[in-house]
């Protein structure tokens, strides 16, 4: 194969890079998402070693490749890897998407995008005034931190079994500059003008037992192991709706399950938020946003 070929064909690979990563349909996704745009790529699931992330990062564009989302447990090991990061990457201090500009490393996070666009545009999940419990302290939940608050929720409250890694995700984002000013904290400038600000807080799970709320999202990867996050079902407010930042096509996730089994009004699964939140990366590539809508039907469709 020539040279000039290599190259040629470079400049369209893509791919996601994680730990474990064989199961992710983001190579389905994009492919569709391709056929739908005109575009022509490949994409490609990439395993890396779990202490050899930046290895295999520097590998991919160095042979040529063209953009990376990140899954799980690399996240934060993305945005200290980048050398520039988009606003949103900044406030969670973690990144799923990758690209080269003008040579430099660059990180953006749209997982906290495609969050919101499920729930709100596929499930039609109110947010605002709404009381949320996020499970979890890794990068998945500080992505989506900033987009939340920005919902103008009534309170966020986000539980983690070390309870200090949560709290130190609620000190960052309490001191965080606003996205568009730089200047002052993102809970109070986020929200629409005149809300009032969210109240932002820290528990261990076993911290849980008199609180009630609207929206449990579960933004740990327990169900990659077939677990739980051990929240007492008293937990879930009348109508609560649990979501699970997982997915599965062909059987519910075991927090749907567990949601179910306990009296939840909605048990949703993250199948939405994967295909929003890549659309969001394959704007950034291509700077055209697919249609979510028929890549969504035609994966809810291989359910059994």
């Amino acid at each position: 194969m020539s040279n000039e070929m290599t190259d040629r064909e470079s400049i369209f690979r893509y791919g996601v890079v994680g730990n474990p990563v064989a199961h992710s349909l983001s190579p389905v996704i994009h492919r569709l998402f391709a056929e739908q745009t005109g575009e022509t790529l490949t994409y490609k699931a990439i395993e890396a070693p779990l202490d050899g992330f930046s290895e295999t990062v520097e590998r991919f564009f160095a042979a040529g490749g063209a953009g990376l989302n990140v899954t799980v447990p690399f996240k934060q090991e993305a945005f200290a890897l980048a050398r520039r990061h988009s606003a949103r990457a900044r406030l969670a201090g973690a990144a799923n998407t990758l690209w080269l500009e003008d040579g430099a490393l660059y990180a953006d996070n749209t997982d906290g995008a495609g969050l919101i666009a499920d729930l709100k545009k596929n499930h039609q999940v109110p947010l605002k005034g709404r009381h949320i419990l996020l499970l979890g302290a890794g990068g998945v939940a500080r992505g989506a931190l900033p987009s939340l608050l920005a919902e103008a929720p009534a309170s966020i409250t986000l539980a983690n079994r070390t309870v200090s890694k949560a709290e130190a995700i609620v000190a960052a984002l309490t001191a965080a500059p606003d996205a568009a000013t730089d200047t002052t904290p993102i809970a109070v400038t986020d929200t629409a003008a005149g809300e009032p600000r969210p109240v932002l807080s820290a528990r261990s799970y076993t911290d849980l037992e008199e609180a009630r709320y609207d929206l449990i999202i579960n933004a740990t990867s327990l169900g990659l192991h077939g677990d739980t996050p051990p929240v007492p079902p008293q937990s879930m407010a009348p109508d609560c709706c649990c979501y699970d930042m997982q997915y599965s096509i062909e059987v519910p996730t075991p927090f749907q399950t567990w949601a179910r089994a306990n009296g939840a009004a909605q048990a949703i699964d993250g199948l939405g938020m994967l295909i929003e939140q890549a659309a969001e990366s394959f704007r950034q590539w291509h700077t055209t946003r697919p249609d979510t809508a028929p890549i969504l039907t035609a994966l809810r469709g291989k359910r059994t």
